[in-house]
């Protein structure tokens, strides 16, 4: 965390905007600590809590429409042929399939909140051919849910959690 918190520090929400949107469409990088670092650094003045929130908001609907997009015109065989490179095997996609045909809305509105998922969900929903309303719709309630919690959560409760952080910190 302390080198994506310096990397933070060091570009601000153009770095931020760089890590989710490439996290949000399937490259392994370390989103979720990049906002609650972010939320942090917007805590001690070194960014705002505003342009964190809407950079993020954004980089993550941008990112997963990238990702749908990709997913709708290469389909299944750009991503089994390429998947590897995002952690997709045939046998994931499989069963990523199985649960976006069943419950694609659903699974978008919460995917950001999982790992594996928060990377893939847009490659393998635009390789359903899932309605592209439903899927940015999906994706904006999700964005703004994850952004809200893991961004302004932070913000907002450091005050209750500080004696907390210094205690784990002094463990690490």
């Amino acid at each position: 965390m302390h080198f994506v918190e310096s990397y933070l520090a060091t570009y601000g929400t153009l770095a931020l905007f760089f890590i989710i949107y490439s996290e949000s469409f399937g490259a392994p990088l370390p989103g979720e600590s990049a906002l609650i670092a972010s939320s942090l650094l917007a805590l001690h003045g070194t960014l705002h809590i505003q342009t964190v929130l809407i950079t993020v908001f954004i980089a993550s609907v941008l990112g997963d429409s990238t990702g749908y997009l990709i997913g709708r015109f290469g389909g299944r065989k750009l991503i089994l042929r390429y998947g590897y490179l995002v952690k997709l095997a045939p046998e994931r996609l499989n069963q990523f399939e199985k649960i976006f045909a069943e419950k694609g809305i659903y699974v978008v509105a919460t995917a950001r909140f999982v790992v594996l998922l928060r990377q893939l969900n847009g490659l393998v929903a635009g390789s359903m051919k899932m309605n592209p309303l439903h899927f940015l719709a999906a994706n904006m309630v999700g964005a703004a849910g994850w952004t809200l919690i893991w961004g302004l959560g932070p913000y907002l409760l450091s005050g209750v959690l500080a004696p907390y952080v210094a205690h784990l910190k002094a463990l690490f």
